[in-house]
């Protein structure tokens, strides 16, 4: 199975794109899914998380407000280091089951691993190729505010507090820029995609007893 990275910044059609890739026969898992799982009450990462932030981050039924708790992270760089190193060890734990199950299931296919800090923290290189989904900042800052309620301050800090767009196209392989209509998008996914598969067919081989 070849092992595909996909990353972006926020709010730059990550999620868009993925859904093509899993309409033309790709697998995917998301990290924001994965995290929503262990963010669940009895998971061993939900009891490390309000351990460390309190119950200031719990909403009334006792589950995690992930939106208070992005206020806090997003607005202090020791916080949302704390929060990294507590959830990404297991998000990555998981992708990395996800990804020998399907490539038990299907040998010869692509696996998609969708998450947005893969660069940040260098699980980028686990990946045989890295996809960057990038728009333009008008664009990104457009969107996130459509599908928020932040500020302008907020947004600006969220962006911020990721690696820039720019340095993150220096780690892909293929850049799919979203800026354009979902026609345009959906063109430059099967393009990357008859290219993805041309590898998953090569790595197919190269990996046979």
């Amino acid at each position: 199975m070849l092992r595909v990275g996909l990353t972006g910044g926020i709010a730059t059609g990550k999620s868009t794109v993925g859904m093509m890739f899993i309409e033309l026969g790709c697998h995917l898992i998301d990290a924001d899914r994965i995290t929503h799982e262990l963010f669940q009450p009895g998971q061993p990462v939900y009891e490390s998380v309000v351990q460390a932030f309190g119950d200031r981050i719990l909403a009334s039924d006792g589950r995690i407000d992930r939106k208070i708790l992005g206020e806090i992270v997003f607005s202090d760089p020791q916080a949302r280091s704390k929060l990294n190193a507590l959830v990404h060890p297991a998000v990555i734990q998981r992708q990395r089951e996800w990804l020998n199950e399907m490539e038990a299931k299907d040998p010869g296919g692509i696996g998609i691993v969708d998450a947005a800090l893969m660069i940040e923290v260098g699980t980028y290189k686990n990946y045989d190729k890295v996809i960057v989904v990038t728009c333009r900042p008008e664009i990104q800052k457009q969107r996130l505010r459509a599908r928020s309620r932040l500020s302008d301050e907020e947004i600006e800090a969220r962006i911020r507090s990721q690696m820039s767009l720019e340095e993150k196209t220096k780690h892909a392989d293929f850049v799919i820029d979203s800026s354009g209509d979902l026609a345009e998008t959906r063109r430059q996914v099967a393009e990357v995609n008859s290219k993805l598969r041309e590898f998953a067919a090569n790595t197919s081989r190269m990996r046979r007893p």
